[in-house]
């Protein structure tokens, strides 16, 4: 099982410099993709959850598009070939 975790600029530094990262999570929901990146990327990972292991608030994560907050949280499932991005959330003005 493959899936591709893309993230932004912002995030890539943590895992390297790359934007796209094949993953194979031991299995098949958003809380097995996160263990199994936490493994590869540490501190990816520890800008991904808080402490408790919950996505941390600012942070928007998409299982093929869709805001994993109202399918499932961790418990969403990630199928195999999915594409999960990972996005900070920006605040500011002008």
């Amino acid at each position: 099982m493959s899936v591709q975790v893309v993230l932004p600029g912002a995030l890539a530094s943590l895992a390297g410099g790359a934007r796209h990262l094949d993953v194979d999570p031991a299995g098949g929901t958003l809380a097995d993709l996160l263990d199994a990146l936490a493994a590869q990327h540490p501190m990816l990972c520890r800008r991904i959850r808080d402490e408790t292991g919950q996505v941390r608030r600012f942070v928007n994560v998409y299982v093929d598009g869709d805001d994993v907050r109202f399918q499932g949280g961790l418990a969403t499932p990630v199928p195999d070939g999915a594409e999960v991005q990972v996005l900070p959330s920006v605040a500011g003005g002008c």
